[in-house]
């Protein structure tokens, strides 16, 4: 048995007699910049490694000599351990690694392991590949089977054993069995096989606007210098075809692509697009795939054979050895903001790569955030207008329902307008959307007797019921529990009633009001994984779906012919809880909710139930005026100085104990110096105060656009020594401020 085999295991440094040299090593330890540690002086920097830390082993990647710390006696310098035998981290990723940590104010180390996951430096696993042997067995047994297995082999390489039976129309036990007869040589090899390979094509049948805004990318692409581009087209106007022309413009030049999605639920659509386009499936990257692989991935955009990759935000710090195209879809979205562990907005880190790879990036939208429109606004980047939606589909209109004049019947949440016009959709045999951002069957349960009402008990949250799981849930701690008999409060006995809707409880109501409609509901309980939204998704697409009840999950990204009737059930879901960016998210969910009607030859329209018709969000809405909206909404952030007209940064104080969170946080706000252009607001407690057992309070850095806001973090916090288990995190440019 042959064996071609690179191992994937550590390796020891052979000894060649160079003296070893202080050489920098940053670990995926928490610590704040690369530790100082004996290594060969002619690894080049990139090298992944293990090296010793406080009696342990840790992964490591040799860093630019500069970050050497030269004051360090070599008599305290421990060597490293092995190098690994995988692929080095390139130049771009460890300048993007240090310019995230810099401006996130987190530890290298901690972005450091967003960018080497353990899967990719896990061992390939051995393959073992078959072909004819170079002289076949005398006297060997021929049978119909084996005779065609050895025809079909005649002129093909070497093939995986299931690969070899397929075109040979036989079992794999024949296989086995010629190989073991010695008339196929068996060839065992460590190693993953490369992405399918994809052809620059381009997309025939563009529209004159979408020509035009794709001849402008090509040439961004090809000029191979950085460059940021705001492709800006109404909801249905063929955005996604136009970046893939800049995509096919990639992959002629031989440069790597990355296309970010908010979310895993947008990409089964646009895998189909892409395949239909490129004649092979891009690879993929998101928290969901198995530890085979994201080894798989990783290694595959390391050596450079992953010529396009479409994922979420943590793609952007994926290895890519020569990376020219990065495009950024809903870019608006704020699923694309990390609010874990090291903070990042995927949008802003996406131009940050784009300029130190010199690519084009791409930040596509229907409705662009601010921050984009006032880089645009200010010259910073370009901007390419689609208008109108492609073909003979045309924007849906938008008809508000005032729930102060006609109200639902009482028990019930859908108001009569949008009743009746449902009848007359299913009538024409057509498909509906009752939109609703909230998951589960009822926001709040509460006891009739004493009002008493379900908190979880380690949140400053109430309890989401879950009928369908018989589940009471906290949507933030993931704490789960049923309903109790009795009120711990009172003492009442079935007593418990639902309060409000979620989309469980609209579905029910879908269910009993037209009983022959198949209703389904698509949220992130019941669509749970990819394969569940890409069943739902092409039943919707073949109509098998009457009503679809859904959240955001169907709000963006998807095409289903069929829809011409969105209904959203709480238009004003979004607009309380005081956040800046209320307004903008609540028009950007609407817009996009609404704009999945009519998108193919049947005209849709859209259908928003609110208490608040007088609103601008409301009004722009129903005047299809989003310019409009937009120049409200930056003039008012002009005025109070908020972004993208000033800056901002929370820094939440947290601990098991409240009156030493509260102590804490008021001695953290008593050491703040005072800075030009900023100021310091708080403490206050945390709109959800406690948040996973741990008590929260917030201060918040107020300051002009032309701030250091790192810099003064920097000497705020560096100045105060936080105790009693109590910590401080960083939230620079912040988007949740719960």
């Amino acid at each position: 048995m042959a064996t071609d085999e690179a191992s994937a295991e550590p390796r020891l440094f052979p000894d060649d007699g160079d003296a070893w040299v202080p050489r920098p090593v940053l670990t995926t330890a928490p610590l704040k910049g690369p530790l100082t540690y004996l290594a060969p002086p002619h690894l080049p920097p990139g090298t992944l490694l293990e090296a010793p830390l406080g009696g342990r082993s840790v992964t490591g990647v040799l860093w630019d000599d500069a970050a050497a710390d030269p004051d360090v006696p070599l008599a305290k310098l421990k060597p490293i351990g092995a190098v690994l035998a995988a692929p080095p981290l390139p130049e771009g990723l460890r300048r993007l690694i240090d310019w995230t940590a810099g401006y996130c104010l987190a530890p290298p180390g901690a972005v450091l392991r967003m960018a080497l996951p353990r899967a990719a430096l896990a061992p390939a696993p051995k393959r073992t590949l078959y072909r004819l042997a170079a002289t076949p067995p005398d006297g060997m047994r021929m049978t119909p089977a084996r005779k065609r297995l050895l025809a079909a082999l005649a002129d093909a390489p070497a093939l995986p054993g299931l690969e070899a039976a397929r075109i040979g129309g036989v079992g794999q036990g024949v296989v086995k069995g010629l190989a073991d007869a010695g008339a196929l040589e068996a060839i065992v090899i460590a190693g993953d096989p490369p992405p399918d390979a994809l052809e620059g094509r381009s997309a025939p049948g563009l529209s004159r606007e979408q020509a035009a805004g794709a001849a402008r990318l090509r040439d961004r692409v090809r000029a191979g210098a950085f460059s940021v581009d705001l492709l800006d087209g109404v909801t249905g106007s063929g955005k996604t075809v136009v970046y893939l022309e800049a995509v096919a413009a990639a992959l002629s030049a031989g440069r790597q692509s990355l296309c970010l999605l908010p979310e895993i639920a947008l990409t089964d659509q646009w895998l189909d697009r892409f395949r239909g386009q490129f004649g092979a499936a891009p690879v993929v990257w998101h928290s969901e795939l198995g530890a085979a692989e994201r080894r798989r991935a990783w290694r595959a955009v390391a050596d450079g054979s992953a010529r396009v990759v479409v994922g979420a935000r943590s793609a952007l710090f994926l290895p890519f050895r020569d990376l020219g195209l990065i495009v950024v879809d809903e870019e608006h979205d704020g699923a694309f903001k990390q609010d874990d562990g090291v903070r990042y907005h995927g949008r802003d880190l996406a131009v940050v790569r784009g300029r130190i790879e010199a690519a084009a990036v791409i930040l596509a939208s229907a409705t662009p955030s601010l921050e984009t429109l006032a880089n645009v606004e200010r010259g910073r980047y370009g901007r390419i207008v689609l208008p109108e939606r492609h073909g003979a589909a045309e924007t849906p209109p938008v008809t508000l329902i005032d729930l102060r004049r006609t109200p639902p019947e009482r028990g019930r949440w859908i108001a009569p307008p949008l009743v009746e016009a449902v009848d007359q959709t299913l009538a024409a045999g057509e498909q509906i959307l009752l939109f609703l951002n909230r998951r589960g069957y009822a926001p709040l349960t509460l006891c009739r007797a004493c009002g008493a009402r379900m908190e979880c008990p380690s949140c400053s949250a109430w309890l989401v019921e879950h009928r369908l799981q018989g589940r009471l849930i906290c949507h933030h701690c993931g704490h789960s529990a049923r309903l109790p008999e009795t009120c711990e409060a009172c003492g009442a006995e079935g007593q418990f009633a639902a309060s409000g809707p979620g989309v469980e409880r609209v579905a029910e109501e879908a269910r009993e009001r037209w009983p022959d409609a198949a209703v389904e509901i698509a949220s992130s309980d019941t669509l749970q994984g990819p394969e569940a939204l890409r069943d739902f998704t092409r039943r919707m697409a073949a109509g098998a779906i009457d009503i679809a009840v859904g959240t955001q999950v169907l709000a963006k990204g998807h095409h289903f012919p069929g829809l011409t009737l969105v209904g959203v059930v709480d238009g004003d879901l979004g607009l309380g809880g005081g956040d800046l960016r209320a307004g903008e998210r609540t028009f950007q969910l609407l817009t996009q909710a609404a704009g999945r009607a009519g998108r193919a030859e049947a005209p849709g329209r859209a259908m928003v139930q609110t208490h608040q018709p007088e609103h601008p969000v409301m009004q722009a809405l129903e005047a299809s005026d989003r310019d409009a909206f937009v120049a409200a909404e930056s003039a008012a952030r002009k005025l109070a100085r908020l972004p993208p007209y000033g800056r901002l940064a929370a820094v939440i104080v947290s601990g098991r104990d409240p009156a030493a969170t509260e102590r804490q946080a008021r001695l953290l706000a008593r050491a703040a110096p005072t800075f030009k252009d900023a100021r310091i607001l708080g403490p206050a407690p945390a709109p959800l105060a406690q948040l996973r057992g741990r008590w929260r309070w917030r201060l918040l850095l107020m300051a002009g656009r032309s701030a250091d806001v790192q810099a003064i973090l920097t000497e705020w916090l560096g100045a105060v020594k936080l105790t009693d288990g109590v910590t401080a995190q960083i939230d620079v440019d912040p988007y949740s401020f719960l």
